[in-house]
């Protein structure tokens, strides 16, 4: 074959190749970015500016009342598919748990190779979401929220990270990596705004400062 054609052929078969990888025929679909875009800065500054101001009211919470790790797909709950969506080269065994890999936490900037170091963290949490509005929804919508794979509202991060964290917001808790904050605020901001619920007066304060140095 002449030199020429050979050149067009491995040229043509390569861009083919990439195609298919594209499509995730090949190799199945590309990972995903750790969490869903936030919105940015100016919208969030926005979103803020129209969210009602009002007292936390923690009666009656209870962690249960907000169904969590629900199948999502086959035999993997919330919780294995943002493993598998934040962490890199997973593998899991025919129940969908992690067998190995590695999860980068953009909170503190740790590297774990073992995902029981792992916790999903509710960028909102859910006691958090209970004092700001969700006691009055029905069981669908607190499930649909700690459930949440669309808005940047779940991250797998370092366990201990998650728990110095618990139910904090803003105000008195933030990432100790200073370069992940914009993102947290503005991701904390979308999910308040688009669930409807509400901040208190510090909250909000904190947040407006956080957004004006992004």
């Amino acid at each position: 074959m002449p030199k020429f054609y050979a050149r067009r052929r491995l040229g043509f078969l390569a861009a083919f190749t990439g195609l298919i990888a594209s499509a995730g025929l090949l190799n199945g679909p590309a990972a995903s970015a750790a969490l869903p875009a936030p919105v940015s800065a100016a919208t969030a500054r926005t979103y803020l500016s129209s969210l009602t101001v009002a007292t936390e009211d923690r009666t009656g919470y209870d962690r249960d009342l907000f169904p969590h790790w629900i199948t999502q797909s086959g035999s993997c709950n919330t919780r294995e598919t943002i493993l598998k969506r934040d962490g890199t080269d997973v593998v899991t065994d025919s129940s969908c748990a992690a067998t190995s890999g590695s999860w980068y936490s953009p909170y503190d900037g740790a590297t774990w190779s073992a995902s029981s170091d792992v916790d999903i963290d509710h960028v909102v949490p859910l006691a958090e979401a209970w004092d700001s509005g969700a006691d009055s929804w029905t069981t669908s919508r607190r499930q649909s929220f700690a459930n949440d794979l669309t808005r940047p509202q779940l991250l797998a991060v370092t366990d201990n990270v998650n728990q110095s964290k618990g139910d904090q917001d803003p105000a008195t808790w933030m990432p100790s990596r200073s370069a992940y904050r914009c993102t947290y605020v503005r991701a904390w901001v979308q999910v308040k705004h688009y669930y409807d619920l509400s901040v208190d007066s510090a909250e909000k304060s904190a947040l407006q400062g956080y957004l004006a140095d992004c």
